[in-house]
C-alpha cells in the first residue's frame, strides 16, 4: 500500500479543473455533471466499472474527445477554447499511457522513444537524444531492449517501454489508462511500482485510471469512485478500504 501523504495546511496547486462535465453519445449520457481536479504533485486514482465513464473522462482532458458541456482547464488552460496550436502546445507537456500501449510496430525501440523527442524536444543534440532515451529505459529496467522490435518483447515490457516513451519528453501531468489490464499480478505490481517512480522522479501529477483495486491500493494518494458517468464517492484508499458502503465494499473485498 502506497504510503500516505503528508496533509498540507496550505492550498495545493491545482493542474487540472473539471467542473460539471458532460458528454454523450446517441443522445445517452456517459459524464454527468462530472466536477473534480487534480493537485499538483498527486497520484489520483479513478476507479469504477466497465463504461462509467473513466476512459471518456480522460479523453476529454486532451480533447481527444470534446465535451458536450462544463469545462477543462489544465495547468490553468480551457482546453475547450484552445485553437490547434494551442491545444499541441499543452498536450506537449502531458503524457498519454493508452491501455493498449500504443507502440509503432513497424520502429525499434529506440526509433519509438525518438519520434516524440524530434517532435517536442526539437532542439535537443544527437548525443542528446541518446542520453534521454538511455536514462529512461533505465528508469523503467530495460536498458538492453533499445534495438528490439516491440514483438519481440512480452506485454508487461511493451507496457515498461511505452511509459517510458511517455516520460522521455518530460510531461508535467500523466494520464494512465488501465495501465495494468491484461498483466499477470507480478507484472502488475512492477507496472504500479513504477508509476510511483515516475511520480517521485519525474514530479508528475497523475490521473490513473483503473479498475484494478491492488493497482489502486499501491498508487492511490486520493480515490475517486465514478457510477453511471458521475462521482460516485471521493476520500484516500484506507477510507475506502473500511467503508461500510456496499458498493464500495464489493470494490475492495
Amino acid at each position: 500500500m502506497k504510503d500516505t501523504i503528508t496533509e498540507n495546511t496550505e492550498t495545493p496547486d491545482v493542474v487540472v479543473d473539471i467542473n460539471n462535465l458532460m458528454k454523450g453519445f446517441d443522445n445517452e449520457y456517459i459524464l454527468k455533471n462530472l466536477s473534480l481536479k487534480l493537485f499538483r504533485g498527486e497520484n489520483l486514482v479513478v476507479l469504477g466499472k466497465s463504461g462509467s465513464g473513466k476512459s471518456v473522462l480522460i479523453k476529454c482532458i486532451v480533447r481527444l474527445l470534446t465535451p458536450d458541456s462544463g469545462s477543462v482547464k489544465v495547468l490553468g488552460e480551457d482546453v475547450n477554447l484552445l485553437d490547434n496550436k494551442g491545444l499541441a502546445k499543452l498536450r506537449e507537456k502531458i503524457g498519454f499511457l493508452f491501455q493498449s500501449g500504443a507502440l509503432y510496430d513497424s520502429m525499434t525501440i529506440k526509433q519509438n522513444l525518438e519520434f516524440p523527442l524530434r517532435r517536442i524536444k526539437k532542439n535537443l543534440s544527437k548525443k542528446g537524444m541518446a542520453d534521454k532515451i538511455a536514462e529512461v529505459l533505465e528508469n523503467v529496467g530495460l536498458p538492453d531492449t533499445l534495438n528490439k522490435m516491440p514483438s519481440e518483447l512480452s506485454g508487461g515490457m511493451r507496457k515498461r517501454v511505452s511509459l517510458a516513451r511517455t516520460i522521455v519528453v518530460d510531461p508535467m501531468i500523466m494520464l494512465y489508462d488501465e495501465p495494468t489490464t491484461g498483466l499477470d499480478p507480478v507484472t502488475s505490481d512492477e507496472i504500479s511500482e513504477l508509476i510511483n517512480q515516475v511520480q517521485k522522479k519525474y514530479k508528475t501529477s497523475s490521473i490513473i485510471i483503473t479498475h484494478d483495486i491492488e493497482c489502486a491500493r499501491a498508487t492511490a494518494d486520493r480515490v475517486i469512485m465514478m457510477l453511471d458517468g458521475e462521482v460516485y464517492s471521493e476520500g484516500t484508499i484506507d477510507a475506502f478500504n473500511t467503508s461500510d458502503d456496499e458498493l464500495i465494499r464489493s470494490f475492495f473485498k
